[in-house]
């Protein structure tokens, strides 16, 4: 099992920024990819972006692209989430998730930390 815990949530003014961490623990050998989700009020969850864990590569839902930047430090088996420009509808519960194996879901989610963008 990978145990997940996120921080760095909380009120900013649109235009602002904020960095998302993303700090994993226990079978972390055991990982393909990572990926930050958001939950939004009243909505399902859905993805933000996600990172390749032995490479470079990430992916960003078209919403976030431009705006957020994921990335990763191996040294602390922590993964970030660098969001700037932040918009009202970005508010959301920000979760994050690992990959266990190629073609398997994400999974193992954190308690998710709040990120709340007031106009």
């Amino acid at each position: 099992q990978v145990q997940l815990v996120e921080s760095g949530g909380g009120l900013v003014q649109a235009g602002g920024s904020l960095r998302l961490s993303c700090a994993a623990s226990g079978r972390t050998f055991a990982r393909v990819a990572m990926a930050w989700y958001r939950q939004a009020p009243g909505k399902g969850r859905t993805f933000v972006a996600a990172i390749n864990w032995d490479d470079d590569n990430v992916w960003y839902a078209e919403s976030v692209k431009g705006r957020f930047q994921i990335y990763k430090d191996l040294a602390k088996n922590t993964m970030y989430l660098q969001m700037n420009s932040l918009q009202v509808e970005d508010t959301a519960v920000y979760y994050c998730a690992v990959q266990p194996g190629v073609g398997l879901p994400f999974g193992s989610w954190g308690q998710g930390t709040q990120v709340t963008v007031s106009s």
